[in-house]
């Protein structure tokens, strides 16, 4: 009878301790499960996201590739500067999305500097703290004269000197801080007893300055 009792009794002992074991085993599954879809739906996520990301980046870039090919067709085709014919008829290309101003009536005689503005649209009033794309000046003076007015800047650093040359001309590029208000790029031309000064203020439009420069042509 006791054999029987504890045959039973193991037997139910036995099950408890499967039942256990499968609770166990359901338990660990269970937060295993748990455990794999949030680290999956983390993943995922962060996949998502770099992929979004990628996405984003790609179109901004074909965006603005696009735009800057769209505002270089509009530039095009160029137009000519001509400048007087008393002052060696300076010419170059600029684009044609740009306006020129000449602030300088020549006509009066009198040695006077001649000066030329141009700019994207329009041209803002003339000051010496107002930045333009491009400006011009001819001096009625020798190019070391012209060179002289730089050369306290370029002793303090304010400006950087090179050698300018193109295909068909050379002379002086400095780089700096014209003023307080104004850090550019100019180049002077020797022009006969004069000097060509054409300057860019900053460096918005560098691209346009250098492709201008190559076009400059004046009577020798």
């Amino acid at each position: 009878m006791n054999t029987h009792r504890n045959h039973e009794r193991g037997a139910i002992n036995g099950s408890i301790f499967a039942i256990v074991a499968l609770v166990i085993l359901a338990l660990l599954f269970g937060s295993f499960s748990v455990w794999a879809f949030l680290n999956y739906t983390e993943q995922k996520t962060d996949v998502d996201g770099k992929v979004a990301d990628a996405v984003a980046k790609a179109k901004l870039e074909q965006s603005t590739a696009d735009e800057e090919a769209f505002a270089k067709r509009e530039k095009e085709p160029m137009r000519q500067f001509v400048g007087p014919s008393d002052y060696g008829r300076l010419t170059f290309d600029y684009p044609k999305t740009w306006s020129a101003y000449q602030a300088t009536d020549v006509s009066k005689g009198g040695g006077v500097t001649y000066e030329a503005y141009l700019n994207p649209i329009l041209v803002p009033p003339v000051g010496e703290t107002q930045k333009f794309a491009i400006r011009v000046t001819i001096e009625q003076e020798t190019y070391d004269q012209a060179l002289k007015a730089y050369e306290k800047q370029i002793k303090k650093g304010e400006l950087k000197s090179s050698a300018y040359s193109s295909s068909t001309l050379s002379g002086t590029r400095l780089e700096g801080s014209f003023n307080k208000d104004i850090v550019g790029t100019a180049v002077l031309i020797k022009m006969r007893d004069r000097t060509l000064t054409i300057r860019t203020d900053g460096d918005v439009f560098k691209a346009d300055y250098e492709a201008l420069l190559n076009t400059v042509k004046f009577n020798e």
